[in-house]
């Protein structure tokens, strides 16, 4: 166990120590949920920035380090969309988790069939994360009404848009492995 490592358990145990103070019934558990979100993408970043420096990357932490990052983001949206009782924050919602349903499922029948190199992660998935985490912690941070969260609200359609753009671009290089074709198939029956 490597500080990168830890740093990444740690989000994971944030997880319940944010739902818990999100439905504290306290003015302040907006800023509080905020911030906890805020410092687990801080240490999303300073995880993966210390196992390159350290040279401390282990195949535990590279496993754990996507479901940490899928967990946080699946469980603030989903307190929000409780929150906000709206379609219009519940729909980029939807298309964020969902998506990421999708790509996991596809990296891991990629990885599969032993073309894991062909999805690696692309600089628009970054982009993406980037205005997603923003656009949580802005939600996080202000309870429904107040502009700041209709600007979460804006930026989280963003993030979302971002999320379908990289999801095509995943699908598009995936492609020829999930729909050979019917020459290459017959190529490869040929050979057998």
């Amino acid at each position: 166990m490597n500080l990168p490592n830890i740093l990444t358990l740690s989000r994971i145990v944030m997880i319940p120590v944010f739902v818990a103070i999100f439905y504290m019934p306290v003015e302040w558990r907006y800023m509080v949920s905020a911030a906890i979100f805020a410092l687990a993408g801080a240490t999303d970043w300073l995880d993966g920035y210390l196992a390159r420096k350290l040279d401390q990357s282990t195949p535990f932490g590279a496993f754990l380090d996507p479901v940490a990052d899928k967990l946080m983001v699946a469980v603030a949206l989903t307190v929000l969309v409780e929150e906000y009782h709206s379609v219009v924050l519940t729909l980029p919602a939807v298309i964020i988790i969902g998506r990421e349903i999708v790509i996991s499922a596809l990296r891991e029948w990629m990885a599969e069939i032993g073309s894991r190199a062909s999805v690696a992660v692309s600089y628009i998935g970054k982009v993406k994360t980037t205005a997603q985490v923003v656009a949580i912690i802005m939600l996080l941070a202000f309870p429904p009404g107040v502009s700041w969260a209709y600007a979460g609200v804006s930026l989280l359609y963003v993030a979302a848009a971002l999320t379908l753009w990289s999801m095509v671009l995943y699908l598009r290089a995936a492609w020829p492995d999930l729909f050979p074709s019917a020459e290459s198939t017959r190529a490869v029956e040929r050979a057998d």
